[in-house]
């Protein structure tokens, strides 16, 4: 099968290429992204465009050239980045997916598309947040990620298109790092505690929220477009968690392997505000139920493989 990921140079695209390469071969996975800085090193690995998402043409030119089967659409503005930008978050994000769909529908191309715990808001269950309750979330980047789901299932159910998707928690990658999120903080932690031995937070002691290791997020992105349709009841998209904790949690964990870690708190009040309007922690019953969803990584796992990892790589 011939796969397309778009947005393939951010925190989870960069990632998937590499897997999804090794699973079907470098010259059967097409990246794409429209930041062009890594793209010389992305062809030496294989086919890379430097491509809008928007761009209805180019993008059908891309899936007929090289016959694609599956898309994986990642590209996207983040919370953060989104609340700052809300004209271009409405655009990039659900123009970009518009498009994506009508191409795979006019192709035949399967089509995987990450929701997000943003797609909540303050008044769904804050604990274990069922896969089906009120989805009324207060930014912009909540909204893009319900109209998305709604998008895709629409195609599914008008055109068949064969659309699937996971709602993603924080994501942590020892790898990649972030791109304007609102769990950018779970990620930096762990460099600081290498490089420093000390952090300062830009969220809350006391804020839970729900995360998942890279390694998970990328499996779950696989097994979902790999189970068998029969078994799926939900497409767009499946509550997905592994472990949830608030920076004082983390930090607790980090010391059990750099005693001498140090987390102080500045607060920054928007992102703050988005971490306020989501879930403490996700209720995946269903992801486990009808597609096998398994996390190999608890808290304290990812944390020693992430120092592990960051330091022999001397960040």
């Amino acid at each position: 099968m011939n796969v397309l990921v778009t947005g393939s140079l951010g925190q989870v695209g960069s990632e998937l290429v590499l897997e999804l390469r090794r699973r079907h071969g470098n010259g059967n996975v097409v990246a794409s992204d429209i930041r062009s800085d890594a793209a010389a090193a992305a062809k030496e690995e294989g086919p890379f465009y430097a491509l809008d998402c928007r761009d209805g043409r180019q993008l059908a030119r891309i899936v007929r050239s090289h016959n694609v089967k599956r898309i994986y659409h990642l590209a996207a503005l983040l919370s953060a980045v989104a609340e700052a930008r809300p004209q271009d978050a409405w655009d990039i994000n659900i123009n970009g997916l518009c498009t994506v769909l009508e191409v795979a529908r006019e192709h035949d191309c399967s089509v995987f598309t990450p929701s997000s715990i943003a797609a909540f808001g303050p008044t769904a269950p804050k604990d274990y947040t069922p896969q089906n309750t009120i989805q009324q979330p207060t930014s912009m980047y909540g909204v893009t990620k319900v109209s998305g789901e709604l998008l895709c299932n629409y195609y599914h159910k008008k055109y068949g298109v064969d659309t699937r998707g996971v709602r993603y928690p924080g994501i942590i990658s020892n790898l990649t790092l972030p791109g304007g999120g609102t769990t950018d903080y779970a990620v930096e932690i762990y460099y600081e505690a290498v490089r420093r031995k000390r952090y300062t937070c830009f969220l809350k002691a006391d804020t839970y929220l729900d995360m998942v290791y890279m390694p998970d997020a990328i499996k779950a992105a696989i097994d979902i477009m790999e189970a068998d349709p029969v078994r799926l009841r939900h497409r767009n998209a499946f509550n997905i968690t592994s472990m949830s904790f608030s920076p004082e949690d983390q930090a607790a964990y980090i010391r059990k392997y750099v005693p001498e870690f140090e987390i102080s708190y500045n607060v920054d009040p928007v992102r703050q505000a988005l971490a306020n309007s989501w879930p403490n922690s996700l209720e995946d019953y269903a992801a486990r139920v009808e597609w096998g969803w398994n996390p190999q990584y608890d808290l304290d796992a990812m944390t020693a493989d992430m120092l592990k990892v960051l330091s022999e790589r001397g960040v």
